[in-house]
């Protein structure tokens, strides 16, 4: 038994509006339906979305899930091309931490002569 799109929302911190736009472009496989003909949520769904979730947080572009998500649906001999496209997508992530680490630096310095300033 599945849960309603709205818990669906609820849960995955999606608009419902979002979930439909991801099944509508095959992020999603079409989410079975109850006998209301409601969309129906299973927990391999949630965790299929709570995967896509953490792979747009960390920057990977629409088209790239869809690419991975087209893959996965072929199953296991696409096993190989999804597990570059995340090690490509992996380096991308860890070249944007060093950035931010970077960045963050500069603004704990500013922070630090502020109050230097303030103390003076």
């Amino acid at each position: 038994m599945g849960i309603t799109i709205q818990e669906a929302s609820r849960v995955s911190g999606l608009s419902t509006h979002t979930l439909r736009y991801y099944e509508q472009i095959g992020l999603i496989h079409e989410v079975g339906r109850d006998t209301g003909g409601r969309r129906s949520y299973t927990q391999p769904d949630l965790e299929w979305l709570d995967f896509l979730t953490k792979l747009r947080t960390t920057g990977m572009s629409i088209a790239e899930m869809c690419r991975y998500a087209e893959l996965r649906r072929q199953g296991p001999a696409t096993a190989a091309e999804r597990r570059r496209m995340l090690e490509v997508h992996r380096e991308r992530v860890l070249e944007r931490i060093a950035q931010l680490g970077e960045d963050l630096a500069v603004i704990d310095y500013k922070i630090d002569l502020y109050h230097t300033m303030e103390k003076s």
